[in-house]
């Protein structure tokens, strides 16, 4: 039997009907066995990063989540697309936890997920977040891309994940990510 995995994460959203904490909520539901996803805090907590405040010391917040990062076997984040880019919150975030002595990017295997009402899903997100992954020498999962277009037909009123072709994607990228993680 293969090792047992947990996978942390990381919602780039604070609004409370986001497709992609849809998304999220959904993940655990499709994990492949032996693996077990559980969400970070609220990247909302964090404060905008200013080396001032860094040189007083580490918000407990900051340190917290870098613990999490760092215990989790990989991360998987889920985020939408604002302006053709990733939500300052999640760039806040990877900001202050790059800054940590002990940096939990570094080396650790990461998947990007991302959910819009537009066609092509937060593909301009996640092209910038790659980019900005290398940076902090995170390992990113290539494929299969998760960027989930037409978010609002196919997760539910109620915030639910219900489009079955797009939980089997999901499933998929989660089963390959698993591989990634083991190899």
């Amino acid at each position: 039997m293969p090792k047992p995995l947990v996978f942390a994460v990381m919602l780039g959203s604070l609004r409370k009907g986001s497709y992609n904490a849809a998304i999220a909520r959904a993940l655990p539901g499709l994990a492949p066995e032996g693996v077990t996803i559980a969400p970070l805090g609220s990247l909302g907590e964090f404060p905008l990063y200013n080396a001032d405040v860094q040189d007083q010391g580490f918000p407990a917040v900051v340190r917290q989540m870098a613990e999490a990062i760092a215990r989790a076997d990989g991360v998987i984040i889920v985020s939408p697309e604002y302006n053709y880019s990733m939500p300052g919150v999640l760039k806040n975030a990877i900001d202050w936890i790059s800054r940590l002595p002990d940096q939990p990017f570094a080396k650790k295997p990461v998947a990007i997920q991302s959910a819009s009402m537009g066609v092509i899903g937060g593909a301009r997100m996640q092209y910038h977040l790659r980019q900005t992954l290398v940076f902090v020498d995170a390992m990113v999962l290539g494929r299969p891309e998760v960027m989930v277009g037409a978010a609002q037909n196919r997760i539910s009123a109620d915030g639910v994940l219900t489009d079955q072709p797009t939980r089997e994607f999901i499933a998929k990228q989660l089963r390959a990510f698993a591989d990634f993680v083991r190899r």
